[in-house]
């Protein structure tokens, strides 16, 4: 593959414009480009740098329509990146590729959507993807990037980021899960929904980049950034928008560990500031319902047993009484959940039973059960943990 260059502009219409005229493939070639606000000073320190990731056959026109969009006018800087043998899926690879690195830096906010993210294969790809390390190392120099790749790709900003490129069956659950959550807002139906899956096939990433798609949907105003080539183009339109701004939602962890790591995602993620990482406590003690509670492992929330620690029997005790109007020892996390909110989407692997207080398998089987019976149960099977064969991962 021949050398790559990485022209800097000034995100200005005069030097926009300037660009344009410089060579016949600044307005007509396949490009990548990172968008930044590098060259402004911020107004305070804990502030982070925002930056855009984008693709486009016609640059210059494309640079034209970001300068008149609010949404970009804190940034400075266009870094394009130009190949002799660029075409459309490399691009959409590369884009993907910068995005995720970003994503997974922690320097900045990245103010892209998550719908444009892609895993596809095309010819050649292997020799291609040698020179995105040579891009991401250029950039480094740059000071695009602060951290290592290595840094970067075993950080939790990376491994959760809403940012993830799906595998076909993620993306397939989240098209369908999509499908069956705006179906059931508009009838206000109230049917949990189920994606099921073993350990390591991505049920967290999952949920994650479905939040961000959400929010996205409901807060999309500017439709030119979109891809149409995206599986997920569909959902961006007014009724979407409408069903879901304003939805109270919530992501539901009981994990102490996990939640520490998925607030740090959110609050570097543009739309997901507001999006409360919550125990199943908070959500039995919460004042106010939720449109949308999302459960990661669900199955690991609590039937009534012995907490960790008094305070938290008590916590339990009058959650419960709060709720049902009396301490029915038969209640659940679970039930608590399904009280304060109008839907659900629950994270389950239903063989997945680590210590006596969580959901006893009957209830686990039976939300199962009813999932699939109102077609609203996504599996998930491609195992992501592990690289083996089928075998051992049997």
């Amino acid at each position: 593959m021949t050398n790559f260059d990485i022209a800097k502009v000034d995100f200005s219409s005069p030097e926009v414009a300037a660009w344009a005229t410089g060579a016949p493939r600044n307005v007509n070639w396949p490009v990548v480009y990172v968008l930044d606000d590098l060259a402004k000073v911020k107004p305070r320190p804990k502030d982070l740098h925002q930056v855009y990731v984008g693709e486009s056959l016609h640059a210059a026109a494309r640079f034209r329509q970001h300068l008149s969009s609010p949404d970009k006018e804190s940034l400075s800087t266009i870094r394009v990146i130009v190949n002799d043998t660029f075409n459309k899926s490399a691009c959409l690879d590369l884009e993907s590729y910068l995005i995720r690195m970003l994503a997974g830096d922690g320097a900045f906010r990245v103010l892209n959507r998550n719908d444009g993210v892609t895993e596809s294969d095309y010819y050649d790809r292997a020799r291609y993807r040698e020179t995105f390390r040579e891009v991401f190392d250029q950039l480094t120099q740059d000071g695009v990037f602060t951290r290592t790749i290595p840094e970067i790709e075993n950080s939790d900003l990376f491994k959760l980021s809403p940012f993830k490129a799906l595998t076909t069956d993620q993306a397939i659950a989240v098209e369908d899960i999509l499908e069956g959550l705006l179906a059931d807002l508009s009838k206000d139906a109230d049917t949990p929904i189920v994606i099921q899956g073993e350990p390591g096939t991505g049920k967290t990433v999952v949920a994650i980049y479905l939040i961000k798609l959400l929010a996205d949907i409901a807060t999309s105003r500017d439709l030119d950034d979109l891809d149409n080539d995206s599986m997920f183009s569909e959902f961006f339109i007014e009724d979407n928008r409408n069903a879901l701004s304003g939805l109270r939602v919530g992501m539901v962890i009981p994990q102490q560990s996990l939640r520490k790591s998925i607030e740090r995602v959110f609050a570097k993620t543009p739309g997901l500031e507001s999006v409360p990482v919550l125990t199943p406590f908070d959500v039995g003690e919460s004042e106010h319902p939720f449109d949308l509670l999302i459960v990661d492992e669900a199955h690991r929330l609590n039937q009534r047993a012995n907490q960790p620690s008094a305070s938290q029997n008590k916590r339990f005790k009058s959650i419960t009484t709060s709720l049902f109007e009396g301490d029915d020892f038969s209640k659940t996390q679970l039930d608590w959940i399904v009280r304060m909110s109008r839907h659900q989407i629950l994270l389950v692997d239903a063989a997945q039973r680590v210590r006596p207080a969580d959901l006893p398998s009957r209830t686990l089987h039976a939300l199962v059960a009813t999932a699939k019976n109102k077609h609203r149960h996504y599996p998930l099977v491609t195992q992501l943990r592990v690289e083996a064969g089928a075998d051992y991962i049997g």
